[in-house]
């Protein structure tokens, strides 16, 4: 992998997990490293499932993909915050 493809993994990986963060409520304890790593893994599955699914290669800007990843990005970023606490418990 050449520099500027681990560049743009990176900026996808903070994009991605920034907007799965977003849309999730209220504020999740999970640091700026994990929601990259999150967002990149989302981003990677997602290409794979709209590819699989077909949405991955449209005219113009790939919105279902790109709601496919986020949503993804969500869901790690909520798995992550609840592995993280463990047994904590809330109030």
């Amino acid at each position: 992998m050449e520099i500027s493809g681990l560049i743009s993994a990176l900026v996808v990986g903070v994009v991605i997990g920034a907007l799965g963060r977003l849309v999730l409520p209220g504020r999740q304890q999970v640091g700026l490293l994990w929601t990259i790593v999150v967002g990149i893994v989302a981003a990677l599955i997602g290409t794979g499932i709209a590819g699989a699914v077909g949405v991955a290669d449209t005219r113009g800007f790939d919105w279902i993909e790109l709601i496919i990843q986020i949503a993804l990005a969500a869901v790690g970023v909520s798995a992550l915050e609840r592995a993280r606490a463990g047994g904590k418990v809330r109030r």
